[in-house]
């Protein structure tokens, strides 16, 4: 009791923490803050809700090194708005140049400036028009703007001069000239200066680049995290874990993308003991940060290469190693499914349906789109794909195609821009001596199980698999998210009461942008995979394990977030008589 006790203390500051900050946030009035109005868009990363779909849901996530861009100062401010001046045609497609004055719509011969521009027109044609035949000659102009105008019929009156046309600049233009140069000349030497203080900074950059065609993008999470409950919390204590992924994107044609990922991590699960005293042997309430590729010593491997490459209308997929289903196939559970990263969900189970962590490894897919046009099911796709646990082993009952797999079949519907549905097959084999059947591809001679009940992981002998999902996501407004899914699995093993069957089913409600824009209230329930009535599990109980999660994403900047969660599990193993089990979770993330 006194353990307990103590554990309650250590965390009791982290849950005030959560309730005042929710709290605050939930009653603020949303208010622009002015340092973020001149902050660089972060890049984003998308949660397709329909695979292969242009409808996203979109959340933020920088994916851009801000290190490489140099701080914004008085004097890059002259170079935003010529920037702005320059490009501002090419938002409205691209500008024409024009020959008469009275090709501009909005300029009539009453205007007080119509001689100005007929000269600067007809004579010097150093001004250009907007595709559809306007001027917008009313619109504020800064000294900034002019001076970028000014310096344009500068070049055009050289270059008159130059070709001997000399004619056309009257003594009286070019005492004019004179004279707007020598007002503008400090903007103009400025203009001059950022620029070439810019290309200088720009060959800098190129000569000392890591590649042409890859960028470096990092995540790391730190974690404090502790399990409460009986028997369980006794055994168990408070750590601090963490996760580091880097990822190598490498682009070869602009399309493409080939993902190196290097991870090292020290995370583990807590161990779960039932009222027994003995350990309950089940993946409930795994976190996705605990997945590390095999790392619990903070050992550096690669567990993740693949590549994307567009052939056609088709995207294709290929892994050599550490690919999931959920790499290359719509899990419709935006905001929760970070693909076991560090910024949706905490558990594996609310971050995606457990019918896509049947399997892993290496292999190949093909999702192909259909239902354009006229269609009510629009946009939606096919995916194929086929990955195998130990496809690099040339030894008996393993390999590509001999050693464990798991073939995926999936069709994707979107109705409308706020509806996706999905049907999910999975085939799974499964060779003696396997860990479990989620195991993500830990394959044989493998421990892993990374969602879901003993009862439910457990395969007695070789067995083949058959599994069915339903994953749907629904966005009633911008500021709502609701997702969910059920899956069956029926397991055939080759020996005597091997069969089994296993169930599992969530559902989950996303507030994005909940009390400042990149935050993220989310709120998930259901039960991890189960089995009842299992020959060998007698006394393990046929309870259903609830879960029960929720958690505040708050983002401190582009780069930084911290998500306090707390996970609740009822009956876990499948028996109610042992002590519910609930995991208290602060996990920061860095993204880079």
């Amino acid at each position: 009791m006194s353990h307990l006790l103590w554990k309650t203390l250590v965390l009791s500051p982290v849950v005030l923490g959560v309730t005042v900050l929710v709290s605050a946030r939930a009653i603020a009035t949303s208010v622009a803050s002015s340092s973020e109005d001149t902050k660089a868009k972060a890049a984003q990363t998308e949660a397709p809700i329909a695979s292969a779909a242009p409808i996203f849901i979109q959340t933020e996530q920088p994916k851009v090194n801000r290190q490489l861009f140099a701080q914004k100062t008085d004097d890059n401010k002259v170079l935003e708005e010529v920037n702005r001046y320059s490009t501002e045609g090419k938002n409205q497609n691209s500008l024409s140049q024009v020959t008469s004055v009275s090709q501009f719509s909005d300029v009539q011969p009453t205007d007080w400036a119509f001689q100005a521009l007929q000269s600067l027109v007809e004579r010097y044609g150093c001004i250009a028009g907007y595709p559809n035949s306007t001027y917008r000659g009313n619109r504020a102009l800064t000294r900034y703007e002019f001076a970028a105008g000014l310096n344009a019929c500068l070049d055009r009156v050289n270059e008159l001069i130059a070709t001997a046309t000399a004619d056309l600049v009257t003594k009286q233009d070019l005492a004019t000239l004179q004279r707007l140069q020598e007002e503008f000349s400090a903007e103009l030497a400025t203009l001059r200066g950022r620029v070439d203080s810019l290309e200088a900074r720009t060959a800098e950059l190129e000569a000392h680049q890591f590649s042409t065609t890859t960028k470096l993008v990092g995540e790391a999470v730190f974690a404090v995290t502790d399990i409460f409950g009986g028997n369980t919390g006794d055994v168990n204590n408070t750590v601090f874990q963490d996760r580091v992924r880097l990822d190598l994107q490498t682009s070869f044609t602009g399309k493409d993308v080939l993902h190196t990922r290097l991870a090292a991590g020290n995370a583990l699960a807590f161990n779960q003991v039932g009222n027994g005293g003995g350990a309950i042997n089940t993946a409930e309430g795994t976190q996705t940060f605990q997945l590390n590729g095999g790392s619990t010593n903070n050992s550096v491997n690669i567990d993740w290469l693949a590549y994307y490459v567009p052939i056609g209308p088709a995207q294709v997929y290929l892994a050599a190693t550490g690919g999931i289903h959920s790499d290359y196939v719509a899990t419709n559970n935006p905001y929760f499914e970070d693909y076991d990263g560090g910024n949706g969900a905490l558990s594996t189970f609310a971050s995606e349906s457990p019918i896509y962590r049947i399997g892993g490894g290496a292999g190949a897919a093909l999702t192909l789109p259909f239902g354009k046009g006229g269609s009510f099911f629009k946009p939606s796709s096919l995916t194929i794909g086929y990955l195998a646990s130990n496809a690099n082993n040339p030894g008996a009952n393993q390999g590509l195609l001999e050693g464990n797999y798991a073939a995926l079949g999936q069709l994707n519907f979107s109705i409308g821009d706020r509806l996706a549905i999905a049907a999910t097959y999975v085939h799974g084999y499964n060779g003696a001596g396997t860990g479990g059947l989620f195991d993500a591809g830990g394959g044989l001679t493998s421990t892993a199980r990374v969602v879901g009940t003993n009862q439910a992981n457990t395969l007695i002998n070789a067995s083949s698999s058959n599994s069915y999902g339903i994953e749907a996501a629904f966005r009633p407004s911008d500021k709502l998210s609701i997702s969910g899914f059920v899956s069956y699995h029926d397991i055939s093993g080759v020996g005597a009461n091997d069969d089994y069957e296993a169930w599992s089913y969530g559902l989950g409600v996303a507030l994005p942008d909940f009390g400042k824009k990149g935050n993220v209230l989310g709120i998930f329930a259901g039960a991890e995979p189960y089995s009842f009535n299992r020959p060998g599990f007698a006394g393990t109980g046929n309870d259903i394990p609830y879960h029960f999660e929720g958690f505040y994403k708050y983002r401190v900047s582009d780069n930084i977030s911290i998500t306090p969660g707390v996970i609740w599990l009822t009956s876990p193993g499948q028996n109610s008589a042992n002590d519910d089990a609930i995991i208290g979770t602060l996990r920061t993330t860095f993204t880079f």
